[in-house]
């Protein structure tokens, strides 16, 4: 009787227990960071990362689309960043960590809206 108590006590504990995973940021290049301007033309305020969608001139003056990961929105709150900072239709730049096979995404870290203030976004 007495182990039965304790496996269903421990099994209430295991299924109640908050999650504290995180995702690992082994797909971006974190040696360095890369530069980019442009309008943003989608933004997802989600759990458990933001994204930033912006259009970027390429060399040919084609736009291409970069998927920019940032922070959870309660970080992002902490750091002073709110769902006004950056809005559709703004020309911002950002530093980023670009993805390990150079597509268009990359993880912000720190951006820079309208309001010229660089913003720390990881």
């Amino acid at each position: 009787m007495l182990a039965r108590i304790l496996i269903l006590i421990t099994a209430i504990l295991v299924i109640v227990q908050p999650s504290s995973g995180h995702h690992s940021h082994a797909n971006y290049d974190m040696t360095e960071y890369l530069e980019v301007s442009g309008t943003v033309s989608d933004i997802l305020w989600i759990n458990p990362h933001i994204w930033i969608f912006l259009e970027v001139s390429n060399e040919d003056g084609q736009l291409i689309q970069w998927a920019m990961e940032g922070a959870t929105p309660g970080q992002l709150a902490r750091n002073g960043v709110t769902r006004d900072t950056v809005k559709l239709g703004d020309t911002i730049s950002a530093r980023c960590h670009q993805m390990q096979d150079d597509s268009n995404g990359c993880l912000l870290g720190y951006l820079t809206g309208t309001d010229g203030i660089e913003r720390l976004w990881d």
